[in-house]
């Protein structure tokens, strides 16, 4: 969703072209947005030096409990099921209790969870806070691909990296060059980021911006942040122009994946358009996603939109 390479590695060097750029443009973005400009790019690069501390309000808000909701999806919108990668159960304690699962009458052909991080069918939106707030991976692993960040950042759970190394092969293949600009984004990294975000532009501003710690797709794995090759827009609207966005616009289904952010739909999914955000979902129900032209979970799983915090 949301990028923070800087507050994640103070000291890692991009290596993105443009990578050392994107701070303070994307503020200026973000104020345009807030003034009702429309289009936004909404990532969770930091914005201030500062490492401030969640405050015991902020803390008890962040680890409130929100309810997920009920898959309504019908016959006719019934996904199919992809094979269940082998990933253990996190050793966290639960901070949170979990959300219900959908009923089986509601979605009868669901074979993975929509509520368990390790399911590649797990939907985090800003209704849908992961359980446990605290989840780590437990087979986080570092791809071989080409890199734009380093640390915490250049890792994805093993399913989301194997798949992201046979795309990012075929986009080579095909004269395109995709990097990884920010992978996982640990519990305690989404604090300090989110933190920066409010002290710098208030809350209202920084639940546009970044998600809250415990809402973040980052967290589970199996998404991630991509750039160009020539570090051109990155984090951006104009990116979805770039090479490596229109590539996989048109291909990442093949892979597993599905931009999860798409234009215009941010009144479903929360977060205005990221062509560089993309999750892995598995190929039968990205293929199916694209065929039908769904692009987003939200609809997909019958869930209602998250426009917003609860």
């Amino acid at each position: 969703m949301c990028y923070d390479g800087s507050a994640e590695h103070p000291s890692a060097p991009e290596t993105a072209a443009g990578a050392a750029a994107v701070s303070p443009g994307r503020r200026a973005f973000s104020r345009l947005l807030l003034a009702g400009s429309g289009l936004a790019a909404l990532s969770a690069c930091s914005p201030g030096e500062a490492t401030p501390t969640v405050s015991a309000q902020a803390s008890a808000s962040l680890s409130a409990t929100t309810a997920g909701t009920t898959a309504t999806a019908s016959a006719a919108a019934t996904p199919s099921a992809d094979p269940v990668p082998d990933t253990p159960e996190a050793t966290v304690t639960a901070t949170t209790p979990p959300a219900p699962e959908p009923s089986a009458a509601a979605a009868p052909a669901a074979r993975h969870s929509l509520t368990d991080p390790a399911s590649p069918w797990v939907v985090v939106n800003k209704h849908r806070p992961l359980s446990p707030a605290g989840y780590v991976p437990a087979d986080l692993v570092q791809p071989r691909v080409r890199l734009a960040t380093s640390g915490e950042s250049a890792l994805l759970n093993s399913t989301t990296a194997g798949a992201a190394e046979k795309m990012f092969a075929a986009a080579a293949a095909a004269g395109v060059v995709i990097t990884l600009a920010s992978g996982y984004r640990s519990f305690n990294t989404q604090i300090a980021t989110y933190n920066r975000w409010v002290n710098a532009e208030g809350q209202a501003a920084a639940d546009t911006a970044s998600a809250r710690p415990g809402y973040s797709e980052h967290q589970t794995g199996w998404s991630f942040d991509i750039g160009d090759g020539s570090g051109r827009d990155s984090f951006t609207p104009a990116f979805a122009n770039q090479p490596a966005a229109v590539w996989v616009k048109a291909n990442a289904h093949l892979f597993g994946f599905v931009v999860r952010y798409p234009w215009m739909l941010h009144e479903v999914t929360g977060y205005y358009y990221e062509p560089w955000h993309l999750r892995y979902v598995g190929v039968g129900t990205a293929g199916e996603m694209n065929a039908r032209g769904i692009t987003t979970l939200e609809e997909y799983f019958g869930l209602e939109p998250a426009p917003g915090y609860l």
